[in-house]
């Protein structure tokens, strides 16, 4: 099971962007599928305009030091963290072309993190993930801490009582996974499957609408996390193609 991600976040320039994506698309990252334990690709481009219900309530690290870009998203799959860190990321970079490192290195504000997963359910459209376990077309992705040491265990508790549990009954979902962090600023993670932006921005913002009080829990535990910027991110699958 594909129980680790390697996630990277970043921005890129408008001038070259689509030289840039068909090099990515076309390829580095189906050779990057090819390194020994990795068991899939997928890569993102977020939606700037979403339909959401957290207006308000969620507040980012004032850190200068936590890089900013969110306009793509790239995943990595493996069993555990070991393809990740045998090579890391600075090893793999090392071996890379000059065609390669000069690619990358239009990258803006890029930030990664290595996890393992914590937690996993599965949707009412589990049945359209692909066979090889790549993420679906559409996802949601948040990157956070706490806030406080002293919260962490409500904010576990409410992922295993109420979060995930409606993830499991909500339509449009193929699944959710909750992270935490091997490596890299933030701590937890989680990540959503939707089969498309459509079935997302309908069902998603009002799955809590059939509980007030656990809503209410919902305000409490989101006020107190601290994101990474632009989390979460909302985006629609570039690679592999839909």
């Amino acid at each position: 099971m594909d129980r680790s991600i390697w996630a990277t976040w970043y921005n890129l320039p408008e001038e070259g962007r689509e030289e840039y994506l068909a090099w990515f698309h076309e390829v580095h990252l189906p050779e990057a599928r090819q390194r020994s334990g990795y068991l899939w690709a997928a890569h993102y481009a977020s939606e700037e305009k979403v339909v959401n219900n957290v207006e308000g309530r969620l507040s980012h690290t004032p850190e200068a030091g936590v890089p900013s870009g969110d306009q793509f998203i790239l995943l990595f799959g493996a069993e555990t963290t070991a393809p990740f860190f045998s090579p890391t990321p600075a090893e793999l970079a090392e071996g890379y072309s000059a065609e390669t490192r000069d690619m990358l290195s239009r990258r803006i504000g890029e930030r990664s993190c290595i996890f393992i997963e914590e937690a996993r359910v599965d949707g009412p459209e589990v049945s359209r993930r692909s066979a090889d376990m790549t993420p679906g077309p559409c996802m949601q992705m948040g990157s956070f801490n706490s806030g406080r040491l002293e919260d962490e265990d409500e904010l576990g508790a409410w992922y295993a009582q109420w979060r995930l549990p409606c993830m499991e009954t909500l339509p449009g979902c193929i699944g959710c996974r909750k992270l935490v962090s091997a490596s890299g600023w933030a701590k937890h993670s989680v990540l959503y499957e939707f089969v498309s932006l459509e079935a997302r921005d309908a069902e998603f913002p009002k799955h809590e609408n059939h509980d007030p009080e656990k809503g209410a829990w919902t305000d409490v535990v989101v006020r107190k996390l601290v994101h990474a910027p632009g989390s979460p991110n909302v985006g629609l699958r570039l690679y592999p193609p839909v």
